[in-house]
């Protein structure tokens, strides 16, 4: 069990005695949808309690069994991905921490579950996206996530539906985020090689720094490879957000509208971000 700051809050993996949560939870779920203005696929009251018997989700409950949120897994591609979803905090407690208490406990449980899997998400939240990027995600591309039909059925309830499919599956206002295992194992496993190896950062005669070099096992040398710097670069990534936002519901009013064929100008636009 995980507690956060606040002392009557409990982060914990949900059990059968949970189920009569669920309607709470779904309701919940489908009334912030809607004032989001984003859509994500509806669950019903029984799929939530069947994900608590087979405890593969995670629930916050103060001391006195009051509702504070929930996230639930879901498994696809014959378990090489697996999805946290359905992520929601009651009202009442968010601006507190519990999402990002949640997340990196059904972060935990999936990797407990599913070690070899990929874990993804899609969202249109910055606050997902900063806690994703904690736990080692990394903004990618739809073509990278599952192609488990099963899966994107589960997008027909969103509003922007329509965006996906007029990007034919490739694009739309969520972020795409993947936590690869394999690619975190080598990426631990380059740098602890670059501490072990025997040549380090050189500065030449007029100072200046020479790139970090890796000794491979067989003798190959290699360059080290350059930090990935998302995490530093959230905000400049956010303003990259608003501006893909306002051109996939741009372009697709004009095709509804009957606009006609983009300028060269915004096909420039389009195919360099999109």
């Amino acid at each position: 069990m995980t507690k956060l700051e606040n002392p009557n809050i409990i982060v914990r993996v949900a059990t059968t005695d949970d189920k009569h949560y669920g309607k709470t939870i779904t309701d919940e779920m489908e009334a912030s949808a809607k004032a989001r203005g984003t859509g994500i696929a509806k669950r019903s009251p029984e799929y939530v309690q069947l994900k608590m018997e087979e405890g593969k989700a995670v629930i916050a409950l103060t001391d006195k069994g009051e509702w504070v949120g929930f996230c639930y897994i879901e498994a696809w591609g014959h378990e090489k991905f697996v999805a946290n979803s359905g992520l929601i905090v009651n009202p009442a407690f968010r601006g507190h921490g519990v999402a990002k208490a949640i997340k990196h406990r059904v972060f935990e449980l999936s990797r407990e579950k599913y070690p070899d899997a990929k874990i993804f998400g899609l969202t249109t939240g910055l606050a997902v996206m900063k806690i994703n990027s904690e736990l080692g995600y990394e903004p990618v591309t739809y073509s990278e996530l599952t192609d488990d039909e099963e899966f994107w059925k589960g997008c027909r309830s969103c509003v922007n539906f329509e965006v996906l499919t007029s990007k034919n599956r490739k694009n739309c206002l969520c972020t795409a985020m993947l936590y690869d295992p394999v690619e975190k194992a080598k990426e631990e496993a380059e740098r602890e090689a670059l501490k072990k190896a025997a040549l380090h950062i050189q500065t030449d005669a007029l100072g200046a720094a020479q790139p970090q070099i890796l000794v491979a096992a067989n003798g190959e040398i290699k360059h080290a490879k350059k930090a990935r710097k998302f995490k530093e670069n959230f905000k400049l990534f956010e303003r990259w957000l608003r501006f893909k936002r306002f051109v996939l519901l741009k372009s697709g009013k004009d095709s509804i509208s009957g606009g006609g064929a983009p300028s060269s100008r915004k096909r420039f636009f389009l195919f360099n971000i999109l």
